[in-house]
């Protein structure tokens, strides 16, 4: 039986765009709201900006006006800590600051019940570290919402190293019933999203400083091709490379220096400059008025090949057969090892090594790798990377193939793993590795990236359907490309793959 009840008080320490944002949701669930900020007037003035985003709700019809004052009116605003003593929960989402935070909890413990639970929205805090200093820590759970907090799904109910079993189950149970998307997770840095999302920035803009291509073309092929809502660069110019970069650097720190979370010099050099992206008018991307975003970069047209000879099955690709079939395309089928043939060129699912290198080991010059498409039949645009050696024609056909399937093609330098393919190894590794160390389970992972940072699919879902074995092999090969720790495989994987788990 729940703890909580709609008539439980929950408290809210902060009234910024986040504070505000949870005392909305618990107000829409129908408990009374107590709302602090330290700030005078900032409590007042966040329960003011709840009611003028929720007009717009009704501007829409989405509510009507007198849900929307009722709501309201649930949201109390108090003007010291000690009116928090009726509160069942208290909930703050004040400034990242261990002291600061283990202050609050600690007049709190002295102001309200002993049964009631303390919940910290801390995305970067240890849940562990702020309860050292309490006396009742057993009653302190990490409760991270995602901005905004009425939209975004996704709750990381996190739990310290004296957080009480039932209190974190409650918090979950409560959570859910506010309409969100729970996870359970222990104390780690980054917990689950802020560590499993590092590769999606890391592995983009390390393409980006090897010249694989740029960064419009990188963003185009993780959105049209990955099915992301937006690239590593676009996301980061709307993040803020200050916020992002620090966190980056905390994690890596967290971990001791492991190389897997190294931040980027090029976003170094970015916060050194200043330019921190939308907020500061350049990042990535020039904001200033007037100013185009640049195009990605697309192959011209190229003509369109009579026939096509699919040698072997070409498993996750294998929607690209009916598409050249419906493009026209005669399609002879044969035995192989599970490539495309066109004209003079061979067209296989980049397998973490560098095309020239797979192309040399096969003594084939005309190799051509494609990238990884999170549904081949949906995508937009799809990336080739030749072998260096690889000729002009062969190039044309396989753009040509591409295009007539209704791809824009971008054609990028050879680079181990392309873009897509490298960028889901690399989140599913992590997100292997966090189920590994105890952190969350399988299930977990894929609901927070999904419901946190609105990811297309779960990495490990998504890369079950890819194939494990596959996904292995990439890490692998990008390993032996770069000579480098950042891409051991999870010795999760590793054990997956060997007792046979195939998805």
């Amino acid at each position: 039986m729940s703890i909580f009840t709609t008539e439980s008080v929950i408290g809210v320490i902060g009234a910024g765009t986040m504070g505000a944002g949870i005392a909305q949701v618990a107000a829409k669930a129908g408990h009374p709201v107590f709302l602090f900020d330290a700030a005078e007037g900032a409590a007042a003035r966040g329960r003011e900006n709840v009611a003028k985003g929720l007009q717009k709700l009704v501007a829409r019809g989405k509510m009507t006006a007198e849900d929307v004052d009722a709501l309201v009116g649930r949201i109390q605003v108090i003007t010291s800590l000690e009116e928090m003593a009726p509160a069942a929960l208290v909930i703050e989402a004040i400034v990242e600051r261990l002291d600061v935070k283990q202050s609050v909890f600690g007049q709190l413990e002295d102001i309200c019940s002993e049964q009631t639970v303390l919940a910290t929205n801390t995305s970067s805090i240890s849940v562990t570290a702020i309860g050292s200093t309490l006396k009742r820590p057993q009653n302190l759970v990490g409760m991270h919402f995602f901005n905004p907090a009425p939209i975004m799904k996704l709750v990381e109910v996190i739990s310290g190293l004296d957080t009480k079993p039932e209190i974190a189950d409650a918090i979950f149970d409560l959570s859910a019933s506010w309409g969100k998307k729970p996870v359970h997770a222990k104390s780690t840095p980054g917990f689950i999203v802020n560590r499993v999302a590092r590769p999606f920035y890391a592995e983009g803009f390390r393409i980006f400083q090897e010249g694989g291509t740029d960064t419009e073309t990188i963003d185009a092929l993780l959105r049209e091709a990955g099915g992301f809502r937006m690239g590593p660069f676009e996301l980061t110019d709307l993040i803020g490379h200050d916020v992002n970069y620090a966190v980056t650097s905390s994690v890596f720190a967290a971990y001791y220096n492991d190389q897997r979370f190294l931040p980027s010099l090029i976003q170094l050099e970015l916060v050194n400059a200043g330019h921190f992206g939308r907020k500061t008018g350049k990042g990535f991307y020039d904001y200033s008025e007037g100013a185009e975003k640049p195009a990605p970069s697309t192959a011209a047209d190229a003509d369109k090949p009579n026939t096509v000879t699919i040698e072997g099955e070409l498993g996750v690709a294998e929607p690209l057969v009916a598409l050249f079939e419906q493009a026209g395309i005669e399609v002879v089928r044969t035995e192989g090892d599970g490539c495309i043939r066109v004209g003079d060129a061979t067209l296989m699912l980049t397998n973490g090594q560098f095309t020239t290198v797979r192309a040399a080991e096969a003594s084939n010059r005309n190799l051509i790798h494609f990238d990884l498409a999170l549904d081949y039949s949906q995508s937009t645009r799809i990336a080739l990377a030749p072998a260096d050696k690889a000729d002009e024609s062969a190039i044309n056909k396989a753009v040509g193939l591409f295009q007539a399937a209704g791809k824009a093609v971008s054609l990028i330098d050879d680079i181990p793993g392309m873009v897509v393919m490298r960028t889901l190894a690399m989140l599913a590794n992590e997100g292997f590795d966090a189920v590994n160390q105890q952190v969350c389970n399988e299930e977990a992972v894929d609901i927070a990236m999904q419901g946190g940072v609105n990811y297309p699919r779960g990495p490990i879902s998504w890369a079950s359907e890819v194939g494990l074995a596959r996904i292995l092999h990439v890490l692998r090969n990008l390993g032996a490309s770069y000579g480098e720790d950042r891409y051991r495989p999870s010795p999760l994987l590793l054990r997956k793959v060997a007792g046979g788990r195939q998805s």
